[in-house]
């Protein structure tokens, strides 16, 4: 059985309440007794219940993660960063998966409600003002990630200027009919990266051609998957004038498509957007976003909220940075 606070309060010779303030690393304890209760609580492999230890400070020294589809590769890389600076704070990080549907704000207004969190961390949960008035009423603790309000801190990429980068490097590679891959319609994210690719086109004196906009029919994880590339792209290589290169919204759906132009003998250049760890070894052409660290920082401003929840909102805006590899350049480079 393992060691109790009252076993190592019996060892010590002290009170539960002495113990307790060790462990609560309470100002009116000596030196000595300190260094008595901590060995004695290693040698007996006892690690005191961080949300016992939070409620007898009226706080629960937790941290709640609300992020939607957890096994994202995007967010499974925000993550890290996230649980790579919560590794440096006294803090518990809880994870909650929420559905990506109509009732979105009730999911996250519920969790807020039951929770006893110290802060949470919202992953890309895209609401409209008036949902996210709502939420602002449950918590002043509450930080976005892959997301923008006025009312939150955040921690946010351009993916309009993202898109607009990668269409303009194909522009640039001399090919003239651009297609795009693109996931749910109504996907935040989905709707930047059209914009940012419409705008290019536009900039460089071109027709925007939505017949070249193209999407998978599977809409789990809000098409962002490997199933929607290749549908995606499927239908790219079956157009009687096919498009000489493609823009994919993200590295996941980009490693859909170069399985279906191996499975149809064909290949186009294409370049996709995230610039997951896998990218590089496909040789995969992206934009980068710095996904580690948005989850680091985003903890980072959610800790500081938490102390000094008067301070003024804080934005931060990553430029996502162009990277270029040979699924983008053939023989047709022109510059």
């Amino acid at each position: 059985m393992s060691a109790t606070i009252y076993d190592i309060a019996r060892e010590a010779g002290g009170s539960i309440a002495t113990v307790s303030r060790v462990f609560n690393k309470a100002n009116n304890v000596s030196p000595k007794t300190r260094d008595k209760v901590l060995a004695i609580a290693h040698n007996a492999g006892y690690h005191p219940y961080a949300m016992a230890q939070g409620l007898a400070r009226k706080k629960s020294k937790l941290i709640t993660v609300i992020v939607p589809v957890i096994s994202n590769h995007f967010f499974m890389e925000v993550l890290a960063g996230i649980q790579d600076k919560i590794a440096d704070e006294d803090y518990d990080l809880n994870i909650y998966n929420v559905r990506i549907s109509d009732d979105l704000d009730q999911q996250v207004e519920y969790l807020i409600k039951r929770g006893v969190a110290d802060g949470y961390l919202l992953i890309s949960i895209h609401l409209n003002d008036q949902q996210w008035s709502r939420i602002k009423k449950l918590h002043n603790n509450i930080t976005l990630i892959d997301e923008y309000h006025t009312d939150f801190d955040s921690v946010s990429v351009d993916s309009v200027e993202g898109a607009y980068l990668a269409t303009s490097h194909l522009i640039n590679q001399g090919y003239d009919r651009i297609a795009m891959i693109t996931a749910l319609e109504n996907s935040k994210p989905a709707q930047d990266r059209i914009k940012g690719y419409s705008r290019a086109l536009q900039d460089a004196g071109r027709i925007v051609d939505n017949s070249l906009i193209f999407s998978g029919v599977h809409y789990s994880r809000d098409g962002f998957t490997e199933r929607n590339g290749y549908e995606a792209m499927s239908q790219v290589l079956d157009m009687e004038v096919r498009p000489d290169a493609c823009f994919a919204s993200s590295d996941i759906q980009a490693m859909g498509a170069l399985k279906a132009m191996n499975d149809k003998g064909i290949t186009i250049p294409i370049m996709g957007f995230d610039d997951l760890r896998f990218s590089e070894f496909l040789g995969l052409s992206s934009m980068k976003q710095p996904m580690y660290d948005m989850g680091w920082l985003a903890l980072e401003k959610l800790l500081e909220r938490m102390d000094e929840d008067s301070a003024d909102v804080s934005h931060t805006i990553f430029s996502p940075e162009l990277v270029v590899r040979s699924s983008s350049v053939t023989d047709k480079v022109t510059v």
